[in-house]
């Protein structure tokens, strides 16, 4: 290669010479382009202890302040960032055509919801541990309803949409109006707490755009992740931006388990800790001398962690250090883990939840490093709280618990 003028010449190699640098920078996408616009700080990591100690800059576009958090294996799979409202402050009128969720970390408000060029406005309140959607390409905004910041963690696929069109003009002022996921019913934004079958995986699913407070509210028994683990799917404004919301009894911890990036987990009661390492380090690794491969984050409420931060998949397993019972939900943006490419009608089974010795991914509790079991033990210890791991539970060939059906 040489210059030509103000072009770069290309030429073919020589002999057995391959072509191109065999090594490069990783180049930054449309989305990293646009966040690094914003003014405002970008953090990158496997995890961070709480959102509420990020340090957050002016934003212009929103006008609150806020940092954008792009955990490692989220890249390019969903976008997330936090953001502070000024007390008895607003953030500015805004749509977009990316999806969004919003979860309130700290503070009370209300949000309008509205579509450009008519005079209705869906106007709800939230607090601390509200949860909610916004429709694709709505009017919004965010008012603080206290003199205290408030401060709420978002969740978008902006760069899904930004990488694919490249042009943030028509992401942020595009005209078309998405009617089937906006209605201006008076319920639009009212909790609905019935509980129904989600059509993929048959789990528990509730269809709603608003939940008041995902730090207490009711959750099925589901059992996969631990004996006693709640869980439910909110199904908000036809997203398809997945999460979940999970508990954990006191005294009990998840079974590992592997899958490709895109969950991150936020912690939104009690405090615990997260290990995660690649699959091919096997089962067992710190008896097998890769200690130094597994990445652990600790974190307490609203702290956040990458369960697979590498891109292929990882074991991750999470941990409850504390005496309540230990709260989680799981954002994975528009990559529902049963809606895996395959051909349609294609035979799957919910691996995640199904031990090894099923044809599933979760390590059963008998064939994990026992370093896990102790230092667990040990940590509720020096808590104070009950060790509720009965030692039937590692005995060879229990599956804890049966999954039904498999």
């Amino acid at each position: 290669m040489h210059e030509v003028g103000d072009k770069t010449h290309w030429h073919e190699p020589s002999g057995i010479d391959r072509a191109g640098f065999g090594k490069f920078g990783r180049p930054k996408t449309p989305y990293d382009l646009f966040m690094e616009s914003e003014g405002v700080p970008i953090f990158r990591d496997v995890g961070l202890k709480t959102v509420l100690d990020m340090p957050m800059k002016p934003w212009k576009r929103l006008g609150g302040k806020g940092t954008y958090i792009q955990l490692y294996g989220t890249e390019g799979k969903w976008g997330c960032y936090v953001v502070e409202i000024p007390g008895a402050g607003a953030l500015n009128p805004e749509k977009h055509i990316y999806e969004e969720i919003y979860l309130v970390a700290e503070g009370r408000g209300t949000t309008e919801v509205w579509l450009e060029g008519e005079s209705k406005k869906h106007v709800f309140e939230w607090q601390k541990g509200s949860l909610f959607s916004i429709p694709v390409n709505a009017m919004h905004r965010l008012v603080n309803a206290s003199s205290s910041p408030a401060v709420l963690i978002a969740g978008t696929t902006a760069p899904n949409l930004m990488n694919l069109i490249n042009n943030t003009d028509f992401v942020f002022n595009a005209p078309y109006q998405f009617k089937d996921r906006f209605s201006g019913a008076d319920d639009f934004y009212k909790y609905k707490d019935d509980i129904e079958p989600d059509p993929v995986r048959g789990l528990a699913m509730r269809r709603t755009n608003f939940v008041p407070d995902v730090i207490n509210c009711d959750l099925p028994l589901d059992n996969r992740r631990s004996v006693g683990w709640r869980r439910v799917e909110p199904f908000m404004t036809g997203n398809t931006f997945y999460l979940w919301i999970g508990q954990h009894e006191v005294g009990r911890y998840s079974k590992a388990h592997a899958h490709t990036s895109a969950a991150v987990l936020i912690c939104l009661k009690g405090n615990g800790y997260t290990y995660t390492w690649p699959e091919r380090n096997g089962v067992t690794p710190w008896k097998d001398g890769k200690a130094d491969e597994v990445k652990r984050v600790d974190y307490s409420q609203f702290g956040m962690v990458s369960a697979a931060p590498g891109g292929a998949r990882w074991y991750h397993q999470h941990f409850n250090a504390s005496k309540e019972g230990f709260r989680l939900t799981a954002w994975f943006g528009p990559h529902n883990p049963g809606r895996e490419p395959g051909p349609p009608g294609e035979k799957h089974t919910d691996y995640t939840a199904m031990d090894i010795p099923e044809g599933g991914s979760a390590i059963p509790y008998y064939m994990e490093d026992p370093y896990l079991r102790e230092e667990f033990a040990a940590k509720l210890k020096a808590e104070g709280a009950q060790n509720r791991m009965e030692p039937d539970f590692y005995k060879k060939g229990t599956v804890v618990p049966k999954f039904v059906g498999a």
